[in-house]
């Protein structure tokens, strides 16, 4: 994973019915219990770690297996290392994805979703041979922009500006989105019902886990 550069500027519920899911994936995916309908992710030190209006100078060049991009003064920009395996896991669940990201580079947010991609499940993911989908659209590497089919809300403004079109969107009642984010003054967005969970250092499948506690604590499961 490329370093993480520093903060500091420079120049209705989903119950179940569980797919068959593969062994390495947390069991809370498949514990029989609720799971929230939509999971929506912040960009910036959330999904990736730096900032893409301030630390990314285009133009963007990817490696050859697409996992990660060289910008034009040579910095190499990847996700947190976890991020694969949580888009398959959480999409293989039935879990609706999202992103709200107030980045004032939202062409180059874009950009970079689908320059970076996500390796095949069966390379990401042991054990798969119970999951569904062999040998179709989920065993090629594809996009990541591809796993967000809530939508993405990626434009400068405020997080519940962003939720309120993702909930038009997708129909999907707020107290039925958990969102992951690294500030914790966008726990603002808790006043529409959402369960906001801070990440500390980016997404990882700990956090990933303790987010749906805390979104079951709330609604009493």
């Amino acid at each position: 994973m490329p370093k993480k550069l520093s903060k500091q500027p420079t120049s209705s519920t989903t119950t179940t019915e569980t797919p068959t899911l593969p062994a390495t994936l947390p069991s809370i995916l498949s514990d029989g219990q609720p799971l929230p309908r939509a999971v929506v992710f912040d960009l910036d030190y959330t999904l990736w770690p730096f900032w893409v209006d301030t630390h990314v100078y285009p133009p963007l060049r990817p490696n050859a297996a697409h996992s990660a991009c060289t910008d034009k003064v040579g910095e190499t920009f990847a996700f947190y290392d976890d991020v694969p395996s949580v888009l398959h896991g959480l999409a293989l669940a039935g879990v609706k994805l999202g992103v709200a990201s107030r980045t004032h580079a939202p062409d180059l947010g874009r950009e970079m979703l689908k320059l970076l991609h996500v390796p095949p499940l069966s390379s990401v993911l042991e054990g798969n041979a119970g999951a569904e989908g062999g040998g179709s659209k989920k065993d090629k590497a594809r996009k990541a922009i591809e796993f967000f089919d809530a939508g993405l809300e990626i434009y400068p403004s405020s997080k519940i500006r962003h939720f309120e079109a993702l909930g038009k969107r997708t129909g999907i009642p707020y107290t039925e989105m958990l969102f992951f984010d690294d500030e914790s003054r966008n726990k603002d967005t808790e006043s529409l019902g959402v369960t906001m969970w801070l990440v500390r250092d980016g997404v990882s499948w700990n956090e990933i886990v303790d987010g749906i506690k805390e979104w079951r604590r709330r609604r009493g499961v």
